[in-house]
């Protein structure tokens, strides 16, 4: 990059930062994504009933408000070492912050999905995680 360009984008971002304050703008600190990862394991993995039954109540879970993205999945077929393949379902959901995701967590139809579909799986392993949106 030649030196007159460089010095013509610190210009302007110098410019675009002094504007934004003199104009009394918020600078906003970036926003959170929480995110919520379930594996679930059922206690009959190899039966198709069972797994499309638990697939219906992942869907119906999926109609929460406060979600702003959801997969579900299963086990793809890579194959190293470190990969757990013995779930038979990931759900993955983002919410904006920890707040949203406390409201999904005492939604009715979260409080629906585990008294109806709880009776399916052996276990479940959950991984929550908040970081700076990208």
């Amino acid at each position: 990059m030649s030196q007159s360009r460089r010095t013509f984008i610190k210009t302007t971002l110098k410019s675009s930062v002094a504007v934004g304050v003199a104009a009394n703008l918020p600078m906003s600190a970036p926003k959170e994504t929480f995110v919520h990862h379930v594996l679930f394991y059922l206690k009959n993995p190899g039966n198709a009933t069972d797994k499309a039954k638990l697939l219906e109540g992942l869907n119906m879970l999926a109609k929460v408000p406060s979600i702003k993205m959801v997969h579900i999945g299963e086990p793809a077929a890579t194959n190293r070492a470190v990969i757990e393949r013995t779930y038979t379902y990931s759900w993955l959901c983002l919410f904006d912050s920890a707040a949203d995701e406390e409201v999904y967590q005492k939604h009715p139809i979260h409080d629906d999905f585990r008294n109806n579909y709880a009776y399916l799986w052996e276990k479940v392993v959950i991984y929550d995680a908040i970081g700076p949106k990208r």
